[in-house]
C-alpha cells in the first residue's frame, strides 16, 4: 500500500480453484481488490473473484496509460504496472455484462463473422471472373442484384472443371448467405423478447440506426456508469466547442 512497490507473486492457472487458493493465501476477501486486462477469456475470471467475496474490476487495454517508447512488454512488467496504475486510479474499468447480454453479443459475433464470410467469397467469386475475363453484360448495371445473381448461374466455361470450381463457389455464397439469414432471423426474435427489447426498441428510435444496428450498438464493450457519464461530459464539451466556433 502506500508508495511500496507492487511484489509480484507469481503466475497461477486460469482456473476457480487456483483464484479460490491465492484469495486464501492473501485474505481476508473482502480486503483484496483485483483488476486485470479484458481479453480472450471474457469475463468469467471477473465472476469468479466477486463469487469469493473479493472486489474485482475489469480494465479497458486501450485506455491503459502507457509511457511513450516503453515497447518491452513481459507479463511481470505487465502486472506490476497495472498493479500501479490501479492503485493510483488511472485505470478505465469497463462494464461487465450480465451473462444473457454475453449471449446476446456472441450471436452478434457470429452475424459479424456470416458477413464478413459473404464478402470473402463474393470477392473470390470477382477475382475468377477477372481472371477469365468475363463480365457482365451492359444491362446489368450493379453487382449482386437478383439479375446479376441470375446471370451467374448461367454461366458455361469450356472446361468442366472450371465449370465445377465456379459453381461450388456460388453455392458457398448461397450457403453463406443462408446462414447469416438465420443468425439475423434469430437476432430479431432475441431482440424482440430479451431483456433488452425496450433499450434496442428505443436505439431504433434515432435517426439512421436499425435493428441489427441497434443490436450491435447494445452488445459493444461499455465503460462502468461512473467512467462512461465522464467520458459523456467530454464528448458534450467537445460538441459545444464545434458549435461555438
Amino acid at each position: 500500500m502506500g508508495g511500496e512497490s507492487p511484489r509480484y507473486y507469481g503466475t497461477i492457472p486460469h482456473t476457480a480453484a487456483a483464484l479460490r487458493k491465492l484469495i486464501k493465501e492473501l485474505g481476508p476477501a473482502e480486503n483484496l481488490s483485483f483488476c486485470y486486462e479484458a481479453g480472450p477469456t471474457g469475463y468469467e475470471t471477473y465472476r469468479w473473484i466477486t463469487s469469493m467475496g473479493a472486489e474485482c474490476v475489469v480494465i479497458a487495454p486501450s485506455l491503459i496509460p502507457k509511457r511513450p517508447g516503453d515497447q518491452v512488454k513481459t507479463d511481470r512488467r505487465d502486472a506490476e504496472q497495472l498493479a500501479r496504475l490501479f492503485r493510483a486510479g488511472e485505470l478505465t474499468p469497463v462494464y461487465v455484462p450480465e451473462r444473457e447480454d454475453k449471449a446476446l453479443r456472441e450471436l452478434v459475433r457470429t452475424r459479424e463473422t456470416a458477413k464478413e464470410d459473404a464478402h470473402r467469397a463474393r470477392q473470390r467469386i470477382l477475382k475468377f471472373l477477372l481472371r477469365h475475363q468475363i463480365e457482365p453484360p451492359a444491362t446489368i448495371k450493379r453487382r449482386w442484384t437478383k439479375k446479376y445473381r441470375v446471370w451467374l448461374g448461367q454461366l458455361t466455361f469450356p472446361y468442366e472443371s472450371v465449370h465445377v470450381a465456379f459453381s461450388e463457389m456460388l453455392h458457398a455464397l448461397d450457403e453463406i448467405e443462408q446462414r447469416k439469414g438465420r443468425l439475423e432471423k434469430a437476432l430479431v426474435q432475441q431482440a424482440a423478447t430479451g431483456s433488452k427489447a425496450s433499450l434496442i426498441q428505443a436505439l431504433q428510435s434515432l435517426r439512421g440506426i436499425g435493428l441489427l444496428t441497434a443490436i450491435t450498438l447494445e452488445t459493444l464493450d461499455k465503460l462502468t456508469p461512473e467512467h462512461e457519464a465522464r467520458e459523456q461530459t467530454k464528448v458534450w464539451e467537445r460538441i459545444c466547442v464545434v458549435r461555438l466556433h
